[in-house]
């Protein structure tokens, strides 16, 4: 088989996933691909939280964990999530198995030290159930939840970290993050915004700094310099179209593509 590719589905972009970008990860299994997918779930999560009268709290864009928003984000993220992500490769003529980074002790994390509750910060990503998942020839659908070394306690982690931290272990060739932008986009003199199509860890700092990099984009350019500093050769921010998704693992250029040094990118 060829290598592996790990891909991120956002829970901002879950919805508007066209059917077309699960045939495209069907049609890429079945021509020999290693696929794996880690999701996240954030709206649904929101929803959920708001039918049972929990306010979602947040701190520098990180969900504040509470015990009882925990068990609302397990039972999303490794039920209904996971789930109709399963249903709808399968749909497509994929096969897929989903399990959760709790299952096998696949992320273990400990709590982290900022005021965020019951959220972990990855301490070793395990590859023997996706491996083996692989391995049956089935796409494994993984779910961001974590848990602490003695197995005792669960942890929330962030959705892109849990990617990164998933490619690396088991030597992804590609990262994949899917989102609702092309990539990452540089503000022009003229008003307009134009897609950064290479860049490097010393740019994506700079980048940062300057404020060219802000909010939400932050978690996932720093979980793809994570990725790329543990083997990763390169981690792709894009759109979650068919013809992205297949532009990249074909290796065509789309979106952005991150590497350790921009010289290589060509």
């Amino acid at each position: 088989m060829q290598g592996i590719v790990v891909i991120k589905c956002g829970g901002s972009t879950m919805d508007q996933l066209p059917d077309s970008f699960f045939q495209a990860i069907a049609k890429l299994q079945q021509e020999g691909k290693q696929i794996v997918i880690v999701h996240g779930g954030g709206p649904a999560i929101n929803s959920m939280l708001d039918r049972v009268q929990i306010t979602p709290q947040f701190v520098d864009g990180l969900r504040v964990t509470c015990e009882d928003t925990l068990r609302v984000v397990e039972m999303i993220l490794c039920g209904s999530i996971n789930k109709l992500l399963v249903r709808r490769l399968t749909q497509a003529g994929a096969k897929a198995w989903g399990v959760s980074g709790i299952d096998g002790q696949t992320l273990v994390a400990q709590k982290t030290s900022k005021p965020l509750g019951w959220v972990g910060e990855i301490t070793k990503a395990d590859t023997a159930i996706p491996a083996a998942i692989l391995e049956k020839g089935y796409v494994p659908v993984i779910a961001p939840l974590s848990v602490s070394d003695n197995g005792v306690d669960t942890y929330n982690v962030n959705a892109d970290v849990a990617a990164g931290a998933i490619a690396a272990a088991l030597s992804a060739e590609k990262l994949i993050m899917v989102t609702d932008v092309p990539g990452i986009m540089r503000p022009q003199a003229d008003g307009t915004k134009e897609i950064v199509a290479q860049t490097s860890t010393e740019e994506i700092q700079a980048m940062i700094e300057a404020q060219i990099i802000t909010g939400g984009m932050i978690p996932k350019v720093q979980a793809a310099l994570d990725a790329l500093g543990q083997g990763v050769n390169q981690v792709v921010i894009c759109r979650g179209t068919a013809e992205d998704l297949l532009g990249v693992c074909t290796g065509e250029t789309v979106g952005t593509t991150v590497r350790m040094n921009v010289n290589h990118a060509n």
